[in-house]
C-alpha cells in the first residue's frame, strides 16, 4: 500500500501529540505494587525533582523503586518542581501513570539558585532546578526528618528501604558511597588549593569524592547544622573568585566531604552516562548491584530514541513508561 505524504505528515503529527500534550510526555499506568505481610507502619521518604526535560527519567525511577520494594504502599515522595513549571500537569501526569501513589509536590523558587550558579563545563549541570538539593530542608515539611535523595537518571534494583536504613553514625548528616580513589583535588582550581585559607577547610578531613545523585540525609541535623547557608556561602565566594568548575557538586564536598557516613558502592553505579563532554558508553564497576545511574552526558532515554544504546541502556528500558508514537496502520 502507497503512503501519500500527507499520510506521513499526518502520522509524524499524531506521534508529535502522543509524545507530548501541552508540553508534556504521555505515559502508560504502571501496575499498583503491594506491601508484602511483613511490612511494618514505617515510611521511607524518597525527594526527587521533576521538570520536563527528565521526566521520562523520573517516571522510570520511581517505577524501579516501587517494583523492587518490599514495602511499597509506604514509600513516600516528595517532589521538587521549579515555580515556573506547570506544576498542576506534573501532578496530574504522575497520578496518571501512579495512581496509589503517595507524594507531595512543592515548589521551588529558581531565583534563590539562579544568581548564585557559575557557568560550568556543561550547560545541563547550570539548571537551577540541580540546586534544589541543598534546600530539601526548607522545602519538605519540618516532620520529614530522614529522606533518600535521588536523581532522575537512576534505576533501582533493590529495596529502597536497605539504603534508607544506613545509619548516620557518629552525627554525620548525609550517607553516600565514597570514592577515595577518586582525583579529589581536580574538583577545584588552582585558585582554591593556592589559597592557604581555602585549602585548609580540608584539614584534618579524609575528603573523599562522593556523587550529589543518591544520599541518604538527615534533615533535622541538616537544619540544626545550618547546611543550606554553608552551602550558599561557597556558592557566593564562588561568584567572587572561581574556586571549583563542577557544577552543584563542589560546594556539597566542601562542607561534607570526610563527614559522611559511609554506603557500599553497589548503592550508585555511577558514570553510566559517560563524561560530561562525550557521553560514550561506559561498563558497570566490579561488585554487586542495587543502583545503576546514567550520570554524565549520556542518557539512556535519549541513546535508546537515537537508535544509538549503550549495552547497558537494556538495562533501564524496561523501566520505561513513555507510550510508543502513533502508528498508521495500512
Amino acid at each position: 500500500m502507497q503512503v501519500s505524504r500527507f499520510e506521513l505528515l499526518l502520522v509524524s503529527t499524531m506521534a508529535a501529540i502522543v509524545f507530548s500534550v501541552d508540553g508534556i510526555h504521555q505515559f502508560r499506568e504502571a501496575p499498583k505494587f503491594y506491601n508484602s505481610p511483613a511490612c511494618s507502619a514505617a515510611a521511607v521518604h524518597v525527594a526527587m525533582t521533576l521538570d520536563d526535560a527528565y521526566l521520562r527519567g523520573s517516571m522510570a525511577a520511581i517505577l524501579s523503586v516501587l517494583q523492587h520494594a518490599t514495602c511499597p504502599e509506604n514509600i513516600v515522595f516528595h517532589f521538587v518542581a521549579s515555580s515556573t513549571a506547570d506544576a498542576a500537569e506534573l501532578r496530574r501526569t504522575i497520578g496518571r501513570s501512579f495512581p496509589y501513589l503517595r507524594f507531595r509536590m512543592y515548589p521551588f523558587d529558581v531565583s534563590a539558585a539562579a544568581g548564585l550558579i557559575s557557568t560550568s563545563i556543561r550547560a545541563a549541570l547550570d539548571c537551577p532546578l540541580n540546586y534544589a538539593r541543598n534546600y530539601l530542608a526548607e522545602l519538605l515539611p519540618a516532620g520529614v526528618r530522614k529522606i533518600v535523595y535521588l536523581d532522575s537518571d537512576v534505576v533501582l534494583v533493590d529495596d529502597i528501604a536497605k539504603l534508607a536504613a544506613t545509619p548516620l553514625s557518629g552525627g554525620a548528616v548525609l550517607a553516600a558511597p565514597e570514592y577515595c580513589n577518586a582525583n579529589f583535588t581536580s574538583y577545584f582550581t588552582p585558585t582554591f588549593w593556592s589559597n592557604p585559607s581555602l585549602s585548609a577547610t580540608f584539614s584534618g578531613r579524609r575528603a573523599c569524592y562522593f556523587n550529589t545523585g543518591v544520599m541518604v540525609i538527615d534533615l533535622e541535623r541538616w537544619r540544626a547544622g545550618d547546611c543550606t547557608k554553608k552551602i550558599v556561602e561557597w556558592m557566593e565566594l564562588q561568584k567572587r573568585m572561581r574556586i571549583y568548575e563542577l557544577g552543584s557538586l563542589p560546594p556539597f564536598l566542601l562542607v561534607f566531604a570526610g563527614r559522611i557516613a559511609p554506603v557500599d558502592h553497589r548503592w550508585n553505579q555511577h558514570g553510566l552516562g559517560g563524561d560530561n563532554f562525550r557521553g560514550l558508553c561506559r561498563n558497570l564497576h566490579p561488585g554487586p548491584v542495587s543502583l545503576l545511574h546514567w550520570s554524565g552526558k549520556g542518557k539512556p532515554w535519549t541513546r535508546l530514541d537515537a537508535n544509538r544504546p549503550c549495552p547497558l541502556d537494556a538495562l533501564w528500558a524496561p523501566y520505561d513508561l513513555l507510550k510508543p508514537p502513533y502508528i498508521l496502520e495500512s
